[in-house]
């Protein structure tokens, strides 16, 4: 195979991961206690799930549907709902339910709300000839958030969403909507960054411009300095693992990565715990920040770096902001062993719009 050829296959491997990763984990997000998940689901997240009824963790009632973050003083008394009005119109009822699902009412196989973010990133690029436009994208993103009825079937838009359109809806300019809370610094401000890397390498722009690219394009939703940092690792390791020669192993990249980007030696690690909630849960918390999630994901990848399946699995598993370290992690796994888990990757519910968006991407 040529080396284009065998790029194109990781490539497809990695995008189509993306998404088995987000939806598999769906079910659990935002667990917190490993055990809940083996309570409701015998032998623990096996397969695709709807998302259950109750939830034992959720603190969606004390996040804020007027700002990004929490509910406080301040935000109380501001007038503009932002959850309900402007976003996830109608939806603003299940915000105030003790116990309530993040991702309320989703079916099994269906995607959350930051992987219709990068379909719609996908889309964009598609339409552009393969390269990143900040206008093309922000119309998209605006148009998918706004929706009546809705683009996607989730509930939930993390703290980022809010912010930005609480900003947007104060008046600032749509490309300084970025909005700084206490979780700007979380892995979901990865999940759009993968397919503007592959697009752009595969079309030979160069890394030094991709990074660039993709810094600017975090700054719309996510301006802080040590999550820039780790996206610039982020977009190094996933263009090593696009291009590597066919002979080298994904694990060797991941390894190499991640002594660089955080000084952790891998295969030590790795001779040293017994489990993997060793290290995501204890040694390194399963929340959103990136100070954990980002170690967290770098060590599944190299554990898992030839077994998407049970590598995925896993993640869902160990609980926290499981979705979004998922679809990071299915991005890195399927550009490091060009395969994807099929049985799950075809029960996705939109797996004919994703297919033919990813078709629409790489060609």
């Amino acid at each position: 195979m040529d080396r284009l050829s065998l790029s194109k296959q990781r490539a497809a491997a990695s995008l189509q991961s993306m998404f088995v990763g987000d939806s598999l984990a769906m079910p659990v997000h935002w667990y917190y206690n490993p055990m809940d998940i083996f309570k409701q689901f015998s032998g623990g997240i096996t397969k695709l799930e709807a998302a259950p009824k109750h939830h034992p963790s959720s603190i969606m009632s004390l996040h804020s549907t007027k700002q990004g973050g929490r509910n406080s003083h301040r935000s109380k008394k501001l007038k503009a709902e932002i959850v309900g009005d402007v976003i996830l119109k109608g939806k603003r009822k299940f915000w105030i339910q003790s116990n309530q699902h993040y991702h309320q009412g989703m079916c099994a196989g269906e995607n959350t709300l930051n992987a219709h973010c990068a379909r719609t990133t996908m889309r964009t690029l598609a339409a552009n000839g393969g390269h990143y436009d900040e206008d093309l994208f922000l119309d998209a993103y605006i148009q998918l958030m706004t929706a009546d009825p809705a683009l996607h079937p989730d509930t939930y838009a993390e703290s980022y969403h809010r912010g930005f359109f609480a900003n947007l809806s104060a008046g600032k300019a749509r490309n300084k909507c970025g909005a700084v809370t206490h979780d700007t610094a979380s892995i979901g401000g990865l999940v759009t960054i993968a397919p503007i890397v592959i697009s752009e390498r595969l079309r030979g722009t160069s890394l030094e411009v991709v990074q660039t690219i993709c810094h600017k394009h975090l700054q719309l939703t996510h301006p802080e300095e040590f999550l820039a940092k780790v996206c610039r690792d982020y977009v190094g390791l996933l263009d090593a693992l696009l291009f590597r020669p066919e002979a080298d192993t994904g694990q060797e990249t991941i390894a190499a990565w991640a002594k660089r980007s955080i000084g952790m030696a891998m295969p030590e690690l790795l001779s040293k715990v017994h489990c993997d909630s060793d290290v995501v849960g204890r040694l390194f918390s399963s929340a959103c920040y990136i100070s954990d999630s980002w170690p967290s994901v770098l060590y599944l990848a190299y554990k898992y770096a030839d077994k998407t399946k049970a590598g995925l699995m896993a993640n869902a598993n160990l609980c926290g902001d499981n979705v979004h370290r998922g679809t990071v992690l299915g991005a890195i796994l399927g550009l490091a062993n060009s395969c994807i888990p099929n049985e799950l990757y075809d029960q996705l519910r939109d797996r004919v719009l994703i297919e033919e968006e990813i078709t629409a991407l790489l060609n």
